[in-house]
């Protein structure tokens, strides 16, 4: 996103006359992902009304109108968003952030309060991973994890990060696997001079 960066991708070019490069990419997979599997109704209803999530959370987090969320607001709320489905804990927030460690742990708290379904599908995750010794995706692939304590509160080890990695990430994995046999089966019976040439997480 830097003009060094543009001046980057200006090195990429279709290795045919004439062609071009087409991007391909879902918005947000991960959060809708989480979404689908917490079922928390907020989460959802601000992903079904085409709500920016971002601004929706800050909005919540720091109960103001979304016309109100300025830019410092949404920059904590994304943090916080992506910092729920990696584990992050109160001291990693606030390094990201640059905020006290109190204030972080305040802002994850108040998402936790205002998307329950999140923190339950946490507890639910890590349950069923504690029993089974298997993590799965929305595929059914699984992930051997060993080492989950589940004690409660918000500090994560890390197979309990993995286990919550593993099914939101692995099934947005999943879902780009199979968006991948579509256009690989569209571009085969459509007659366009086409081919995928890269898929990058």
């Amino acid at each position: 996103r830097t003009p060094e960066g543009r001046q980057v991708r200006k090195a990429f070019i279709p290795g045919e006359p004439g062609w071009e490069l087409l991007c391909c990419d879902y918005s947000q997979i991960e959060l809708r992902v989480l979404a689908h599997f917490s079922g928390d109704a907020a989460l959802q209803e601000a992903f079904q009304s085409g709500k920016d999530i971002h601004t929706a959370v800050a909005a919540e987090v720091f109960e103001v109108d979304e016309s109100n969320v300025d830019s410092d607001m949404r920059r904590v709320a994304k943090a916080v968003n992506f910092g729920v489905i990696y584990g992050q804990s109160p001291y990693g927030l606030a390094a990201a952030l640059n905020i006290p460690q109190e204030q972080a742990a305040e802002f994850i708290d108040d998402y936790f309060m205002r998307y329950p379904g999140v923190s339950q599908f946490i507890e639910e995750t890590l349950e069923q991973c504690a029993r089974s010794g298997y993590a799965y995706t929305m595929l059914g692939r699984r992930r051997p994890i060993t080492g989950i304590k589940n004690t409660g509160g918000r500090n994560r080890n890390m197979p309990e990060r993995t286990a919550i990695n593993t099914v939101i990430q692995g099934s947005a994995a999943d879902l780009i696997k199979l968006a991948m046999l579509n256009v690989h089966r569209e571009l085969a019976t459509s007659g366009l001079s086409a081919r995928m040439l890269l898929q990058i997480h």
